[in-house]
């Protein structure tokens, strides 16, 4: 008996009038054994998305145990990957940046008492070189989950906002992104934005608002068309979303055991770690009276409202006193200090602390060769400004193993590179590749926008010349909805990101909004409190900017002493071989023996030379030797040239590295010279002048016109002309 397969295909289309392919949407046809999923093509790019949930959460658990993954295929692209096992392998630092900003937008969404293990996963299966896929991954993972039968109050979707030539344009072709003076991932749900980050070249705050509205036009389309595929599928009956078993009776004598009594602390103004010390103890006062004896569940639902506790009275005191957990108002930023050139040995150092965060920043300038390689499926390539940021358990008074840089990190580190980028200087003005490390020794909130300042201080101390100073600040938000009171607050710490509703991170210069980061933990962000928030924002950073300028307010006139020199210029593209050599023997020896490091690319038709050294005499050096190999024969010149090989009509002489020319038997000496035996041999030097250069490019040499001319011998006179004198 034959078995036949099938399937049942649903499909809707997505234009969003930008030019490119409209998207296409599709379910029922792959991974049908997941609880969703859903492939999203748009011109040659395909995206597969899948979802699954467990049925029943772990027990004890009082969170979303959600992971993202966004992953690329090499096949989707035609390649195959680098390394000895030649698959693919860990995610990159561009894929978890995807996968953060999915998980970002994702997470806000699901009811807060859904605690079950999910996981979506999206793959890159087919790539077109010009649609960028980090713009469409949340909009394929929302879908999924759209028509799975998981709880989930969505749909939400994710676009790219650029401005192109002065005009907002959605998801622009990757090509189109080297003109754009501002570039934002936005997503959100057909109500409210949830999630906003990007970079912009110094833009006003009205701009920025005008592209997230901007956005939000196209995300309700996309939204519009998850609902009409998921109503296609058919009605899915939704699981259980409530995880959390509950205690009224408990809640209550906790909150009216504890609640004046944290509500004082909360005021206190106390330090980070005296207050976490406070809190911990009255609720372990309350949690001593309800005896030994407790079961598992009341055990774990007193732990969870004594949390509900602490969130209530630090919010209700921002809103009702006006008084944030450190004794400030709303715009107040904590004190700061700073210092550069605290580390002697690196090219460039910083110090910046503002209350309880601090980083120690590094900055090192290297040659061409020290580029990072970006080996992806979809973008691949070199960069030469890089940026690490790491957070040491110390930093938080912490025990934690060290295993490398997490995904908060690689996030936090990119959200500072971006802004940096912004203001570094152009390609042609600065020779060198910079790599630029945040190292944060403490922490309480805000330790990227602290690595921002501290990068531009390092930057400017290491004699980079920066278009201009860049200063960052975390804004939070604390609402109320039953009253409508909200509280904008202004360098947040890090309980009020935990607390509060919303973490909003805004970089710039005096001129402009170089690069944002913002997620809201709440249903609905009006667009005046957006603008307030930037306004404030605006504000707390010039302020901060004025900060470090007691400090260092514009790079420093020349790099350090002990920092390496670069030394750059062009070639005729055809020496590019005579400088590397076969097999790279020429510039191999050359590195070798004047202790530099030389690096040689074409570009538009020239070749691009870089000696990078850390003394002038070992630049020089080589320069010398590169500019005798790439110098070009002059009619005329006297040059001191070796004898390559003897002829019997004259000698080959190499007046420059791979330039022989002919000396003539007659271009010799003045007297006629028979033959050349005892007159020259192989390796004498001899200084010689170039005559000339035939169409073949033959050299014609002389030496004997740079020797004295012998004067003439003269004829004995006749009888005739001694009477006569001269005959005419």
């Amino acid at each position: 008996m034959e078995l036949q397969m099938s399937y049942n295909e649903k499909k809707v289309t997505i234009d969003l009038g930008n030019g490119l392919a409209p998207i296409e949407l599709s379910t029922g046809k792959l991974a049908k054994q997941a609880d969703g999923s859903v492939v999203l093509k748009q011109g040659d790019t395909m995206l597969l998305a899948t979802v699954v949930s467990a049925k029943e959460p772990k027990e004890g658990v009082d969170f979303l145990p959600l992971s993202v993954d966004y992953q690329e295929k090499y096949a989707a692209a035609g390649r195959i990957p680098g390394g000895f096992l030649r698959r693919e392998a860990r995610l990159s630092d561009y894929e978890v940046l995807i996968s953060r900003l999915v998980d970002r937008a994702l997470r806000p969404l699901f009811p807060e008492t859904y605690h079950a293990d999910t996981q979506v996963m999206i793959s890159l299966i087919s790539a077109d070189k010009d649609i960028m896929p980090d713009a469409l991954a949340g909009l394929a993972a929302s879908a999924a989950i759209a028509v799975s039968d998981i709880p989930f109050n969505g749909p939400i979707s994710e676009v790219r906002v650029a401005k192109v030539n002065g005009e907002l344009v959605i998801n622009p072709r990757l090509s189109a992104l080297e003109n754009a003076t501002l570039e934002y991932i936005v997503a959100g749900s057909a109500q409210d934005i949830v999630m906003v980050e990007g970079e912009a070249k110094e833009i006003s705050e009205a701009e920025m608002v005008e592209a997230i509205a901007f956005a939000h036009e196209a995300i309700k389309k996309q939204v519009a068309a998850q609902v009409e595929l998921a109503n296609l599928v058919g009605a899915v009956v939704k699981r259980e979303g409530n995880h959390e078993p509950s205690n009224l009776d408990l809640r209550d004598a906790i909150f009216a055991a504890t609640y004046d009594k944290v509500y004082a602390i909360a005021k206190s103004g106390s330090t980070k770690h005296e207050r976490t010390e406070q809190f911990a103890a009255i609720g372990e006062e309350f949690f001593a009276t309800m005896g030994e004896d407790i079961d598992d569940e009341t055990a774990f639902l007193a732990k969870k409202y004594y949390h509900d506790v602490q969130y209530d009275a630090v919010r209700n005191l921002v809103l009702d006193e006006g008084i944030r957990l450190d004794g400030r108002d709303a715009r107040t930023v904590r004190p700061i200090w700073s210092e550069v050139d605290y580390l002697p040995a690196a090219h460039g150092s910083a110090v910046f602390t503002r209350g309880e965060t601090q980083s120690l920043t590094s900055v090192t300038l290297g040659a061409k060769d020290d580029e990072q390689m970006i080996d992806g499926a979809f973008i691949h390539g070199y960069n030469k400004f890089i940026l690490h940021y790491n957070f040491p358990a110390f930093s938080t008074g912490e025990v934690r193993p060290n295993r490398g840089p997490g995904r908060r990190e690689v996030g936090h580190g990119n959200l500072a590179m971006r802004s940096l980028k912004q203001v570094l200087p152009a390609e042609n003005e600065n020779p060198y590749t910079i790599r630029v490390v945040s190292d944060i020794l403490e922490s309480n909130g805000s330790s990227s926008m602290a690595t921002v300042c501290a990068g531009t201080l390092a930057l400017m101390d290491a004699g980079v010349k920066l278009k201009a100073p860049v200063s960052g600040i975390a804004m939070g938000l604390i609402t109320d909805e039953k009253t409508g009171k909200y509280a904008i607050l202004s360098d947040i710490l890090g309980d009020e990101d935990h607390l509060g509703d919303m973490d909003f991170k805004v970089t710039g210069t005096e001129n402009g909004i170089v690069a944002c980061q913002m997620d809201l933990k709440i249903n609905g962000l009006k667009w005046e409190v957006l603008t307030q928030a930037l306004d404030q924002a605006k504000e707390a950073r010039l302020h901060i900017l004025g900060e470090m300028k007691k400090t260092l307010d514009a790079p420093r006139e020349d790099y350090k002493p002990h920092a390496p020199r670069i030394v750059s210029f062009s070639i005729d593209k055809e020496f590019i071989g005579a400088i590397i050599g076969p097999g790279g023997k020429i510039i191999q020896e050359m590195q070798r023996e004047t202790g530099s490091t030389i690096s040689i690319e074409e570009v538009d038709g020239k070749g691009i030379v870089q000696v990078f050294a850390d003394n002038k005499a070992a630049i020089d050096a080589a320069v010398s030797r590169i500019k005798a190999i790439v110098a070009k024969p002059e009619v005329g010149e006297i040059y001191e040239g070796k004898v390559k090989s003897i002829m019997p009509f004259g000698a080959f002489v190499e007046i420059m590295p791979g330039k022989d020319g002919l000396l003539h038997i007659s271009e010799i000496e003045w007297r006629r010279l028979e033959s050349m035996d005892g007159v020259l041999k192989e390796g004498d030097v001899v200084k010689v002048k170039l005559l000339d250069i035939d169409k073949q490019g033959k050299l014609k040499l002389s030496r004997k016109v740079l020797l004295p001319r012998p004067p003439r011998e003269e004829k004995p006179k006749t009888e005739t002309e001694t009477k006569n004198g001269p005959q005419a």
